[in-house]
């Protein structure tokens, strides 16, 4: 192959350089005789430089290099050549660019360019390189560096390839010759431009005559007409891609294609047997699952859904059947008990039917198939059977012990028929009133009935065989007791009976009822009557409203309550029943003033008024007893105040009218909501004008001053103690906005001019809480009745 490109490209290269030899001569016109053109250039001297079109020096044109060489020898690749080189070794070639010097190297001296290694087109399909011609003594370049690209020429080395496989595909069965399945796609990697390197074929190597496949598309379909899947339902088919069209020598690759052919309702269900028989017991319960049958379907899923059906009205009646989803069986249940000695066999007609038909294929018969199932009764020892499922018996009350109530009847519903026994179960009933024969079924009583205590009465009765006694039966006897006119009426009275003190002859003083616990069938009738034998009654009558009322009625004009407050009026009932009952209650009525409406006013005395209030005799006790303790409680408390209050001075001089007492102490030093204490600690804080805190600021507004009153503040250095307090007297009677009751007025201007000082403690320079005043003994008596006077106008003081 190498050298047949040789010898292809030695002929163009030798016409290039024809060419080049006979065209490429430049040709120079003098400058002074050739004007200046777009072409030209003028130059600083005056001189003009003429540019000519430059024209290609290089011998050469695209090369191309053979992929995958495996030759001994570099490959040979192409030959550069400058029109400049005359072949004596002067011309020196340079290669630069992709892989040069590495993969491809050039001879400086001819140009000859070689490939080194063997290049893979699929990895890399060209290379672009760049050539320079040097003159090799001066150095200097001869042509233009150019660019040229040796382009990696492709051969068949890659075989097709399948994406992932093997692939999975499905076809319905029975489906016609030619349905599609599945398509594939086959690559190579080889140059699909050049040759037939990536042309890719298709064909089957394994799966025919069942499938075939399109040589170009690949698409895979059915070959073979009605495949039945029942018969064979999976498939591997291989299948081949070759390259260079399928030609011989050409590269290939397969993979698999796993085909399934999907399930159609192609085959209707089929009874194993026409013929069953089935075994069940006459003691089998209704409801219950008797046997089983089933048809069988070659097919899957909906397909093969099966629906079965009894035909026959015999067997229809008696059973039924249903199908298992899991299992597809038919399951017969019972809907009626069986009886040996009635019937001892049955025939079912039973049918099954896909419940998914597929019109295509109706002409491969009906989709159904029927069987005949023979059920045989067996005889099994059964219970006794009641007459009746419940009964109902009733006796009249007050009836003597053992009256005949009913009978119950059970037999032996087996052939043989064996005696049965009768018993009450006494488990559901602590109280025994009734009792049965073991062998008749009679039922008596055993107690005396009432009907106002139990109006009905239910029994269990059970019955068993004498052969067998573990064979029971059970039935439910309900007993009505019948009422009998054993009761005397009463006369109903919820609310006392009151007579006004304003009756008048005549009027209705009340309207009575009658109650019986008897039941009469026909409603209740009453008649009331007063008790006979005795004197007439002066004060009232009685009047029978002949509607199971009666109404009494005063006789006289007015009654007196402090005549007489109570009156006794005996009344007779009569009931309706047969025989009739009567019942004599006596009536307590009252006396009492009412108002004019008739409403009344007041009927009891003190006690009944607290109990009419609803107030008990432990609530009164109780609340008695409260306010004793409260008032225990306010008298101690009274006497624990006096007694703490002790004179302040003892002596043989009673002076305690001149003597106030505070039992409030105060908060201290500490406490500056009572008082200002400030004018205390500092006395010349007194000639301040301050607010007086029990005075509102709105009076003191309309004053037109800080002060109480509207008086202007005194001097205090001009004015003695007792005019001081002359002068606040005045003020605080004249003080329209004081409080109306007695306030503390605290002053802190003490006087002046006395030769012993200030009495107050607060200002004492010593840091003793108790002073010496003894000094005090020094003044004699008018001194100390001189201190006395001083607190006792202090004291007035504060009193206005």
């Amino acid at each position: 192959m190498r050298t047949s490109t040789t010898f292809c490209l030695c002929p163009v290269l030798v016409w290039l350089c024809f060419l080049q030899k006979c065209y490429g001569v430049s040709h120079h016109v003098p400058t002074s005789k050739v004007p200046i053109t777009k072409n030209q250039t003028k130059l600083a001297n005056g001189e003009t430089e003429v540019h000519h079109r430059p024209k290609r020096g290089w011998i050469w044109n695209q090369f191309f290099v053979l992929e995958e060489h495996i030759g001994p020898d570099a490959q040979y690749v192409g030959k550069l050549h400058s029109n400049s080189d005359k072949g004596d070794g002067s011309v020196r070639y340079i290669l630069s660019g992709e892989g040069a010097g590495s993969i491809f190297i050039i001879n400086e001296v001819t140009g000859d360019i070689h490939a080194t290694e063997s290049l893979d087109r699929e990895r890399k399909a060209h290379y672009v390189l760049h050539a320079q011609a040097f003159d090799r003594n001066t150095e200097k370049p001869l042509e233009p560096k150019s660019e040229f690209i040796i382009k990696v020429q492709d051969i068949n080395d890659n075989a097709p390839k399948f994406p992932d496989g093997p692939f999975v595909a499905a076809v319905p069965e029975m489906s016609q010759v030619g349905t599609s399945v599945y398509q594939v796609t086959a690559s190579d990697a080889d140059d699909p431009t050049y040759g037939n390197s990536a042309r890719v074929v298709y064909s089957i190597l394994q799966g025919q005559p069942y499938f075939s496949i399109d040589p170009k598309t690949g698409v895979i379909r059915t070959a073979l007409a009605n495949m039945d899947r029942e018969a064979r339902e999976h498939y591997a088919v291989v299948i081949q891609a070759k390259d260079m069209a399928g030609s011989v020598g050409g590269l290939s690759g397969s993979t698999t294609i796993n085909i399934t052919l999907t399930d159609v309702n192609d085959n209707p269900p089929k009874f194993p047997q026409k013929n069953y028989q089935l075994y069940v017991p006459e003691s089998a319960q209704v409801g219950k699952p008797v046997g089983k049958i089933k048809a069988n379907d070659e097919d899957l899923g909906v397909n093969a859904a099966i629906k079965y059906s009894i035909i026959n009205s015999e067997g229809a009646a008696m059973f039924s059947i249903a199908t298992d989803r899991d299992t597809r069986e038919g399951i017969i249940s019972l809907k009626k008990p069986l009886n040996y000695e009635r019937k001892k066999t049955y025939t079912l007609h039973i049918e099954g039917v896909n419940t998914h038909v597929e019109p295509r294929f109706s002409y491969l018969g009906p989709f159904k198939d029927t069987a005949t199932l023979k059920i045989t009764v067996g005889d099994v020892d059964e219970p006794p059977v009641f007459s009746m499922d419940y009964y109902i018996m009733d006796v009249y009350e007050n009836a003597h012990i053992g009256t005949e109530v009913g009978a119950v009847t059970a037999r032996d519903p087996d052939s043989k028929n064996s005696p049965v026994r009768y018993f009450i179960n006494l488990s559901e009933h602590g109280d025994k009133y009734f009792n049965i024969d073991m062998d008749s079924g009679v039922i008596k009583t055993t107690q005396s009935l009432d009907r106002e205590d139990m109006p009905w009465h239910n029994i269990t009765v059970m019955a068993s065989e004498v052969d067998n006694p573990s064979l029971l039966s059970h039935v439910r006897v309900t007993l009505q007791v019948l009422d009998v006119n054993d009761n005397p009426p009463e006369i109903k009275t919820d609310e006392e009976v009151v007579v006004c003190e304003s009756s008048r002859p005549g009027q209705v003083i009340q309207t009575i009822a009658a109650v019986d616990k008897d039941d009469f069938a026909n409603g209740q009738r009453f008649s009331f009557s007063l008790l006979s034998g005795i004197p007439v009654n002066p004060n009232f009558t009685l009047k029978d409203n002949e509607d199971n009322t009666a109404s009494i009625i005063a006789r006289r004009r007015r009654f007196s309550r402090l005549v007489q407050e109570l009156y006794e009026l005996p009344i007779v009932v009569w009931d309706g029943g047969e025989p009739a009952l009567s019942g004599t209650s006596t009536l307590t009525l009252q006396v009492c003033p009412c108002q004019w409406n008739g409403r009344v006013q007041t009927c009891q005395d003190e006690r009944g008024l607290l109990s009419s209030a609803g107030l008990s005799t432990g609530a009164l006790i109780a609340i008695l007893l409260c306010i004793v303790i409260l008032l225990v409680i306010v008298v101690l408390f009274i006497t624990l105040r006096r007694s703490k209050k002790e004179p302040l001075i003892i002596s043989e001089e009673d002076v305690r009218e001149n003597v106030v007492t505070y039992d409030d102490e105060g908060g201290g030093e500490e406490d500056t909501e009572a008082f200002d204490i400030i004018a205390l600690r500092n006395p010349a804080a007194a000639e301040e004008l301050k607010f007086r805190r029990d005075v509102r600021p709105e009076a003191a507004r309309q004053c037109g001053g800080p002060v109480r009153g509207c008086h202007s503040p005194l001097e205090l250095d001009q004015v003695n103690v007792q005019k001081f307090i002359k002068q606040r007297l005045v003020e605080a009677d004249m003080d329209t906005g004081g409080p109306p009751y007695d306030s503390l007025q605290t002053y802190a201007y003490e006087g002046q001019g006395s030769p012993t000082g200030s009495i107050s403690s607060l200002d004492s320079p010593g840091t003793h809480s108790e002073q010496d005043y003894n000094y005090l003994d020094d003044w004699g008596i008018n001194g100390k009745r001189k201190i006395f006077s001083l607190v006792y106008i202090f004291y007035c003081s504060i009193k206005s």
